[in-house]
């Protein structure tokens, strides 16, 4: 009676309100396409797949797709007792002395996430059917929960990033997501209570990389030597030159989704780390690469699995190239990975000047990276705001790709470039801290707008060789 009382209770608020969300859009060849899950032909032709959701390259033509708009806190949580933050790493972890396994190795997968429902597709800004609840209490307390309100446990594990279990519970009867939410909101033993929000890739439209010299970086002399860098991204093809040997460990945090697109990771991976003629950044780094998008798009709870695994991975370096909205799980894990120590390095978006502040980019303590062209100049599709940290190139550089090298462009690039500089400054000295790597790009960044941090291009261009030297 008291859950049917709940429920009806949920019903006349959410009746009595109403909410609209705006979309922003991004930059990408199909304008309809949509990050899907579509495993069978059946399945695909039902929930009206995209044909081809690769994003811009050379030669493609520049389109929009819908992205996430930020969400109306309707029902906002409650004050929650704060996720215990891990203690912190040394400063200066060990050298990595152990080889990493050879690139094309095993892919981890997730052991403790068990689906019970599959994947739908995903159109819009969150997964319309689902909700992500952190849940405290006994084993029992997730299908009690589950029970008293009529949900799914689609699956559910242990986040290391978020201190307590993580749960995606499915709607199955149709009930709108706020009006769930506000339902959980009742039961003490659900700690905090979030959409499955949507999140996109930041890759533009696609002569030589430009970037060494702009950003004050000796190719010669560049290294990330056992510098351990994780990305989450796309697949990868790692049977490209500029990926031999760079690879350490892979993990796949959406097993049963095929893997299809592979460019993106490819770049992002070859740009901070690649060798032979596609050099990156940080030559001798290593990558720890989690799948965490297919066709440009991934959900919350795939993306904090794959934050999970690398904070694991002992990495110094977290790269994001991908923006998505606000959300509080993400926040909780991005906040107690910088208390590891790890320095997170997010891409700004590619969602236009008036575009709304994107995320993990727009969260403290995390990096926000924009895009220049060779000229200095600011990507005419960036995003705007207050939170931009730092600009780097990202116009029309060469980089590898699933096809062997592409020109690409986009913050995404931006994002790697200035993760591959980070791990210059880390091999030169491992002793650094996070912040004291952070101040010192801010202090030593080159002013390319107005006086001071502006909008537009943070603090100004990132310099390594002075930032490097800002210690001394």
């Amino acid at each position: 009676m008291a859950a049917r009382a709940v429920v009806r209770f949920a019903a006349i608020l959410v009746a009595a309100m109403e909410i609209v969300a705006v979309p922003a859009s991004a930059q990408t060849n199909d304008p309809n396409a949509g990050w899907a899950d579509c495993t069978d032909a059946a399945g695909a032709a039902a929930a009206d797949c995209p044909k081809d959701g690769n994003e811009a390259n050379v030669g493609g033509e520049p389109g929009a797709v819908t992205l996430p708009a930020l969400i109306v806190d309707l029902f906002p949580n409650p004050p929650a007792p704060e996720a215990p933050v891990p203690t912190p790493r040394p400063s200066a972890p060990p050298a990595d002395t152990q080889a990493g396994p050879p690139a094309g190795g095993a892919i981890v997968s997730p052991t403790d996430l068990v689906a019970t429902a599959p994947r739908r597709a995903i159109a819009g800004e969150f997964v319309p059917d689902e909700v992500l609840v952190t849940v405290g209490g006994d084993a029992g307390a997730v299908q009690q929960i589950a029970a008293s309100f009529g949900l799914e446990v689609r699956s559910q594990r242990l986040s290391r990033l978020l201190g307590t279990t993580l749960v995606r519970f499915g709607i199955p009867d149709g009930r709108p997501v706020g009006a769930v939410l506000a339902q959980l909101a009742a039961d003490g033993r659900t700690l905090r209570r979030e959409p499955n929000h949507i999140y996109s890739l930041q890759q533009a439209a696609g002569i030589v990389n430009y970037a060494f010299e702009r950003i004050q970086l000796d190719n010669k002399q560049a290294s990330g030597e056992n510098v351990r860098i994780a990305v989450i991204d796309t697949g990868i093809d790692d049977t490209n030159p500029a990926l031999s040997g760079v690879i350490a460990d892979q993990f796949d945090a959406m097993p049963n989704v095929p893997v299809e697109k592979r460019d993106h990771g490819t770049s992002v991976d070859g740009l901070i780390a690649g060798v032979g003629a596609l050099e990156g950044m940080a030559p001798g780094a290593r990558i720890y690469h989690a799948r965490a998008f297919e066709d440009g798009r991934s959900t919350m709870d795939v993306i904090l699995s794959a934050l999970d695994w690398a904070a694991d991975q002992n990495v110094s370096i977290i790269n994001m190239s991908f923006v998505g909205p606000k959300n509080d799980l993400l926040a909780t894990a991005c906040r107690n990975a910088r208390g590891l120590g790890i320095i997170l390095v997010a891409a700004a978006g590619n969602n236009g000047p008036k575009a709304p502040y994107g995320y993990p980019a727009a969260y403290d303590g995390v990096i926000a990276v924009t895009a220049t062209d060779a000229k200095d100049g600011l990507m005419q599709q960036a995003n705007r705001g207050a939170y931009v940290f730092i600009s780097a190139p990202g116009v029309e550089m060469v980089a590898p790709s699933g096809a062997g090298s592409d020109v690409v462009t986009g913050t995404s690039f931006a994002a790697a470039i200035v993760s591959g500089a980070i791990a210059n400054l880390i091999h030169a000295s491992p002793e650094r801290s996070a912040d004291d790597i952070e101040k010192a790009l801010a202090a030593t960044a080159r002013d390319l707008g107005p006086k001071g941090r502006d909008k537009d291009f943070g603090y100004g261009l990132l310099d390594t060789k002075a930032a490097a030297a800002a210690q001394k």
